[in-house]
């Protein structure tokens, strides 16, 4: 088979030591490869050396001349957000004057209405089939995927799933969705210990695989670790015989088995350090019939902006796992927004009521609760009444050496941030958590730990999550937005049988009806507005360093004329 791609003794360094070291391997025409591991191990490093976009310290890369790579990106780039969706696709083209392909791609991904829309007006799906689109205008034969399917919403992910099962080229995708790794690949590499694990193997077979081995490792370096301690003891034994008796053979021996005992240990069967922090959650059931009711409670993404939809009477109690589902933009994050703030400033006449003795957690997609000039020990303070001992011994288990203890929450990564904010959750006690899109930022091991904690959580918790894995395996009812009603449904597939039909993408790439179609009304004149507030707010979200002032500029200044246009102001 075609050879397109191949590394040797591949080695990069950072502040913080090796990120991976000695790594080889080949990608071929007709390779479909899952890129996995642990957050932080190099995943998106080692795409962007692939790319040409880094450089190794040591070793080689070599790329075929037939070679035609592209990179899809993780986030929209900056320097295509103000362009229309006709001008990324079209700037994409090998021959610019062969409109017709834009054209074709555009009705392909199904954004033939958004063609003049700004790429950063689209959501998080359409932004990843415009990028996947322009990919593939440029005719590759190798793409490089970097978690292509976080923040999509139910529809977003088959289409995206059904684009890739299509895809006749080779592709190395990084996800932390075994689903879509499991459909869509049939090789998985898992970067770990800064080397390179190569499995024939879709991303579950090959993670067991790799346990089934690590299982055999620990018993075979257990096995070894007791040989050399019974050749250490017994060169210890005779070592003192020789030199209590004037032995020079009894000496000899002892010098023999040190040496053998030395050279066992340099040979010795490596064994995983595993992952670098272990999630936990804490929480206990509250004597009551009740811990939450809504009743005909209207759910806005802001106070001045229209009602995305309303509940009927819904009520939590505890030992209630509830996965609150719906599209992107039809209100999730809003209702446990306007939960929270409720609790935090509670109001007799509200429509939303509380146990007046009920301990609740939130987690915020955006992550906010953690205040950004805090070091990271202040920041677990208004989680729990621990002494500062007992706080940095925390941070050591949750994977944050001491030395970083006095560094401020701005600095870490979004998956740093993700586990700092998970351990002041773990350190208080709760009875009910309301938890947004939570597996955002973890790893395999990380949703898998998610996933047990949350059976295991004693209270109650409101999950808004697209990942199917974990909303299967740890929710037990089931609330879907759909069409501005709130709905509970009996089961998740129901919910997501619903959802689909009303949001679908054909494979092909063509709209099925959709509750959010964008027309010239004024529902599509509000869903801009939605997305441009949608849009503001997690810019601003973001690091200062990592904000676009000059698209928050533009976005407030089309905020102003569609609030004016829609009769808002």
């Amino acid at each position: 088979m075609t050879t397109l791609l191949s590394a040797l003794d591949l080695h990069l360094d950072t502040v913080d030591g090796p990120l991976f070291s000695n790594l080889n391997f080949t990608l071929r025409l007709g390779d479909r490869i899952g890129l996995i591991g642990h957050n932080g191990c190099g995943k998106s490093t080692l795409l962007a050396l692939l790319a040409g976009e880094l450089s190794p310290d040591r070793g080689q890369l070599q790329r075929a001349h037939q070679c035609r790579l592209q990179r899809v990106e993780q986030y929209l780039p900056e320097h295509l957000a103000s362009r229309s969706c006709w001008a990324v696709l079209l700037d994409a083209l090998p021959d610019p004057d062969a409109h017709w392909l834009a054209e074709q791609q555009l009705a392909r991904l199904g954004l033939q209405d958004q063609r003049d829309v700004p790429a950063m007006d689209l959501s998080g799906g359409q932004h990843t089939r415009l990028l996947l689109g322009r990919a593939l205008l440029q005719e590759p034969n190798l793409l490089l995927l970097d978690e292509p399917s976080n923040h999509l919403d139910l529809p977003a992910q088959l289409w995206l799933e059904q684009c890739l099962l299509d895809w006749k080229g080779a592709l190395l995708l990084v996800s932390h969705d075994a689903r879509l790794l499991d459909n869509v690949t049939r090789q998985s590499w898992i970067l770990r210990d800064q080397q390179l694990y190569s499995f024939e193997l879709p991303c579950s077979a090959a993670r067991q695989a790799l346990q089934t081995a690590d299982d055999a490792a620990r018993v075979r370096h257990a096995a070894e670790q007791d040989e050399i301690d019974r050749l250490n003891a017994s060169s210890k034994r005779m070592a003192i015989w020789g030199r209590d008796f004037d032995n020079e053979k009894l000496s000899r021996r002892a010098r023999v088995m040190a040496q053998r005992a030395e050279q066992l240990r340099e040979e010795q069967t490596f064994v995983s350090r595993g992952a670098p922090w272990v999630l936990q959650l804490s929480g206990e059931a509250l004597p009551g019939r009740q811990l939450l009711m809504l009743d005909q409670v209207a759910v806005r993404a802001a106070p001045a902006l229209p009602v995305l939809f309303c509940s009927a009477e819904h009520y939590v109690r505890s030992g209630d796992r509830i996965a609150l589902l719906g599209a992107n933009g039809c209100g999730k994050s809003s209702l446990l927004r306007l939960l929270w703030q409720q609790l935090q400033q509670p109001t007799e006449d509200s429509a939303i009521r509380t146990h007046p003795a009920a301990r609740v957690g939130y987690y915020d997609q955006s992550q906010q609760q953690l205040r950004d000039d805090a070091s990271l020990s202040d920041a677990l303070r208004p989680y729990c009444n621990l002494q500062d001992a007992e706080r940095r011994q925390a941070l050591i288990r949750a994977g944050f050496a001491y030395p970083r203890h006095g560094q401020r929450v701005d600095t870490l990564s979004g998956g740093e941030r993700a586990r700092l904010m998970f351990l002041a959750l773990s350190l208080g006690s709760h009875h009910l958590l309301l938890l947004d899109e939570p597996s955002n930022h973890l790893d395999l091991e990380g949703k898998e730990a998610l996933a047990e904690q949350l059976n295991q959580f004693s209270g109650a918790l409101l999950l808004v999550s697209h990942d199917r894995a974990l909303i299967e395996a740890s929710c037990n009812r089931f609330w879907l937005i759909d069409q501005g009603q709130l709905v509970e449904w009996s089961s998740a597939e129901q919910a997501w049988s619903q959802l689909s039909q009303h949001q679908a993408i054909s494979p092909s790439g063509h709209h099925a009806e959709a509750i959010h179609a964008i027309s010239h009304d004024d529902d599509a004149l509000l869903q801009t507005l939605l997305a441009l507030e949608a849009r503001l707010e997690a810019d601003l979200a973001r690091k200062p360093k990592q904000q676009k002032p000059q698209l928050q500029q533009a976005w407030r200044a089309e905020i102003a004329r569609l609030q004016q246009q829609l009769g808002l102001v």
